[in-house]
């Protein structure tokens, strides 16, 4: 062949496509605003169903028998049977703090994923906490993790292995789906763009508004909520929120874990009193002690030179003083024999049947409900857990040792079992321990704990030593639901006026 055919032949030209790698996949579609809404719906759902699960287990231990525990489902079923959106409410303020997580990190498949994070964490040590002390998460906690942070894994139930492995299983496949959608997602999650310096301006303004914003809201709700008369508390209670402050547990089932803990964030006390300061105490204080001195001059003897058996007995009362109610029969009167001999008398309640606790806080501390704020609705929730220090009368008796409590209920029903332990009583002896109550026998069809056997327990421990001591009894048997649950039960009330009883009526009194 010669070189003029060669440089006559046809060359052809080969062209071999190359891909830029800075280059926008064309393939991978961005995800519109609306389908982020919706994913944002859907996973703060998730965190409050989290949540709600924490503690929502099925509990082993004793209830109030007219409690409904409400599972997850009757959580969100109540809007439409009840009108209640207190699950809408949890959905806001859980929400709100997922806006300012995805605003603070502005990607939505790297956010997300650590709001579910946290809150799978939180669920986790509700379930914790429920299992082991049947109390849910407090803010008095906080003050716990300072103090004892490190000694966290000795109050890990058993089997907690399993918890913990079931939650991290849930997790990562949440992440393997969060990788996906991401790569799926042709803006990879990003929430605001732009390349020109006025669109960064403008997204920072706006994601900075997104954060001080709600923030604010979430901040000044949780500030008030637990005021009587604020727009929190107001709003809170038209969304559906019904504090039951009696038992923590119950109360994060019924009205969600967010919304039971933000109430007891800052619970209004009492109005401060203009003239308030160190030194008009300490002249309150010598006024008072020198009254004392006044009364004790001619006293020989000191209370604390006994035992004392201070009793709170449930729903007890004198039926034959009720205006307009008669009945067949004494209802106490070994009791009026017993008064008629030794120091006896009537006494001044703040309350009459309902708010135990409160009576019973009263009454150890000398502290009255009418001091503080309308707000302050159950000291043993909201006030004592944040003291330092609560002056209680068994402390009068010295060392921990000679002050004992006894309740034959749930040590956690308004956190009795810590707040005890803070009122300086070494042991406090209940159904579910602790330390548990020697004699549980009950009287027939009764649910709870008879005061017969309430009061043996008592003496045995009063015969365990023979130094004196302060006991402190809150017995069971007279708590409502008030039904009939005696046998030969010969009592009978009657109306004195003009309106005769309701058959309710009657059965709440006759029992």
């Amino acid at each position: 062949m010669t070189n003029e055919s060669v440089n006559t032949e046809t060359i052809e030209e080969l062209r071999i496509s190359t891909i830029d790698p800075n280059a926008p996949a064309k393939e991978r579609k961005e995800f519109p605003g609306w389908l982020y809404g919706i994913l944002f719906v859907v996973f703060d759902a998730i965190g409050v169903a989290a949540l709600q699960i924490g503690v929502s287990q099925s509990a082993t231990r004793v209830k109030l028998s007219n409690n409904m525990w409400l599972t997850g489902w009757g959580f969100v079923t109540k809007m439409f049977t009840n009108l209640n959106f207190v699950a809408v409410l949890n959905l806001i303020l859980w929400g709100v703090l997922y806006v300012i997580l995805l605003m603070l990190i502005n990607r939505f498949w790297i956010a997300t994923p650590i709001f579910l994070a946290v809150t799978f964490i939180i669920a986790v040590i509700e379930h914790f906490k429920v299992s082991i002390r049947y109390e849910a998460i407090l803010p008095s906690d906080l003050n716990f993790l300072k103090a004892d942070a490190g000694n966290l894994m000795s109050f890990m139930p058993a089997g907690a292995q399993w918890t913990i492995l079931l939650a991290v299983v849930i997790f990562v496949a949440f992440i393997a789906l969060f990788v996906f959608l991401n790569h799926r997602d042709g803006r990879h999650g990003k929430l605001f763009r732009g390349d020109d310096k006025q669109s960064r301006s403008l997204n920072a303004i706006v994601r900075l508004l997104l954060i001080i914003v709600p923030g604010t809201f979430f901040t000044l709700y949780s500030m008030q909520v637990s005021t009587v008369g604020s727009w929190a508390k107001t709003f809170s209670s038209a969304m559906g929120d019904m504090p039951s402050m009696w038992d923590s547990v119950y109360d994060a089932q019924r009205n969600g874990p967010m919304v039971a803990f933000t109430r007891q964030l800052n619970p209004k006390v009492m109005v401060k009193p203009d003239d308030y300061s160190e030194e008009t105490m300490k002249e309150v204080a010598a006024r008072y002690e020198k009254e004392a001195k006044k009364i004790n001059a001619s006293r020989t003897e000191n209370m604390t030179d006994s035992t004392v058996i201070y009793v709170l007995s449930e729903s007890f009362s004198d039926p034959s003083r009720v205006p307009g109610l008669k009945v067949n029969k004494d209802s106490m009167p070994n009791i009026r024999s017993i008064k008629e001999n030794t120091t006896s008398g009537l006494m001044l309640s703040s309350g009459y049947g309902g708010g135990t606790a409160n009576l019973e806080y009263m009454g150890l501390t000398g502290l009255s409900m009418s001091n503080f704020d309308s707000s302050l609705t159950s000291p043993y929730q909201q006030l004592v857990p944040s003291e330092h220090w609560t002056p209680t009368i068994n402390q009068l008796w010295g060392a921990s040792k000679n002050s004992i409590g006894l309740h034959p209920y749930e040590s956690s029903m308004y956190s009795r079992a810590t707040n005890y332990k803070k009122f300086g009583f070494s042991h406090f002896y209940t159904l579910t321990g602790p330390d548990v109550i020697s004699h549980q026998d009950k009287i027939d069809d009764s649910p709870y704990v008879s005061d017969e056997a309430t009061y043996e327990s008592t003496i045995e421990e009063v015969k365990k030593t023979d130094g004196n001591q302060f006991l402190q009894v809150i017995t069971m048997q007279n708590h409502m639901p008030y039904h009939d649950w005696y046998k030969n039960n010969d009592f009978k009330a009657e109306s004195t006026t003009d309106t005769p009883l309701e058959d309710d009526e009657k059965e709440s009194i006759e029992t």
